[in-house]
C-alpha cells in the first residue's frame, strides 16, 4: 500500500487555503534530497510558505514537494523528498498536522544485508501509525 503522508499533505493543504489562511510547511533539511536556500535553515529545520501567492508550480507528488519561490527576493526552485516534510499548518491558527519521523529510503546501493527473499522477509516491525494535534 502506498505512503498516506503526501494523500494528507494535499488534503491538508486545500483545507487550509479554503479557508483563506496561510499553509506552511515545516521541513527536516537535514534529510538527503532537501534543496532549500541553506542561509534560512534553522536548527537543521527550515519553513516555507506555500500559499499560492507565495510560491509559483507548486506540485506536492507522492515522493517529492516542489515550487519555485522567492527567497531574499531571489527566484528559487525549492525540491524536498516527502519524507522530509515533518508537518504542514495554517501560519494564522497552527492547525494542521505533525508527521511521525520517517527513515529515508533503502537506495539500490544501501546496505540491507541481504534482500527479503534470501532473509526470509522482512523482520523489522512498521511503527504503528499515530495523530497528533498541533495547536
Amino acid at each position: 500500500m502506498s505512503a498516506s503522508r503526501p494523500y494528507i499533505m494535499r488534503a491538508l493543504y486545500e483545507w487550509i487555503v479554503d479557508n483563506e489562511c496561510t499553509p506552511y510547511l515545516l521541513v527536516d533539511a537535514t534529510r538527503p534530497g532537501v534543496e532549500v536556500p541553506r542561509q534560512f535553515i534553522k536548527d537543521g529545520q527550515i519553513v516555507l510558505n506555500i500559499s499560492p501567492s507565495a510560491v509559483i508550480d507548486l506540485h506536492i507528488g507522492n515522493e517529492w514537494v516542489s515550487f519555485n519561490g522567492r527567497f531574499g527576493g531571489m527566484p528559487t526552485d525549492i525540491l524536498v523528498p516527502v519524507g522530509g516534510i515533518i508537518g504542514i499548518y495554517a501560519r494564522e491558527n497552527g492547525q494542521g498536522m505533525v508527521f511521525e519521523p520517517e527513515d529515508p529510503p533503502e537506495g539500490p546501493d544501501t546496505p540491507t544485508g541481504g534482500s527479503g527473499a534470501e532473509s526470509g522477509g522482512s523482520s523489522r516491525q512498521e511503527p504503528r501509525p499515530s495523530l497528533k494535534i498541533v495547536k
